[in-house]
């Protein structure tokens, strides 16, 4: 991605969620004269994440604004926010091969490493997992995943294999394409995304 002006970072800021974050970290971004060029942020578990891809046209005081971010208290909260910010240097070439989207869905008893074992199971085959959601509820526990899975795997193979794997931990795996679970579950998930290109609203 190229950004609009050449002094660019990545902005990380992690707080308990509550209104006004998102105003709190773009005020002093745009105070600098500086442009959000890429955003994403979630809630979990009460916990508010965002990531920035800003740039300036001068260079600024990194300590300076990572300061004046973390002691803007949003609705009045009492605790600052916690603030990284690193430079911003753009992938010369993709990392990430282009292939179909499509929505891994596991739920079933609570157990330890059911993520990591999903994980380590899909990065073995080489398909990256675009955006990942999971929710412990009492005893259960649900794991949703949009993964880019690359041209030429046969699904109904690694459909059979997801549901091998998930069998010998309690768990029942579902795989759709995301137009298909869109269209199923009538509900956005955050399936727009693309590579270099994120909807998540800021």
């Amino acid at each position: 991605m190229e950004t609009k002006h050449p002094h660019a970072f990545v902005l990380n800021v992690v707080a308990d969620d509550r209104p006004g974050i998102v105003a709190a970290v773009s005020g002093p971004v745009a105070q600098r004269g500086g442009n959000i060029d890429a955003c994403s942020q979630t809630v979990v578990a009460g916990y508010f994440t965002l990531i920035m891809v800003v740039s300036f046209p001068q260079p600024v005081d990194t300590d300076a604004l990572r300061d004046a971010i973390a002691a803007c208290r949003a609705a009045g909260a009492s605790t600052a926010l916690n603030v990284h910010i690193g430079p911003y240097t753009p992938c010369r070439q993709p990392i990430i091969a282009d292939g179909e989207h499509f929505v891994l869905t596991a739920f079933g008893g609570d157990a330890e490493g059911v993520t990591y074992k999903f994980a380590r199971f899909l990065a073995d085959k080489g398909i990256n997992i675009a955006d990942l959601y999971g929710l412990r509820e009492g005893d259960q526990f649900v794991l949703i995943g949009q993964l880019c899975i690359p041209a030429g795997w046969d699904i109904e193979m690694l459909q059979a294999e997801l549901e091998h794997l998930a069998a010998s931990i309690g768990q029942t795996v579902r795989l759709q394409h995301e137009n298909l679970f869109v269209a199923t579950n009538q509900l956005r998930f955050p399936l727009t995304r693309r590579p270099g290109r994120r909807m998540d609203a800021c």
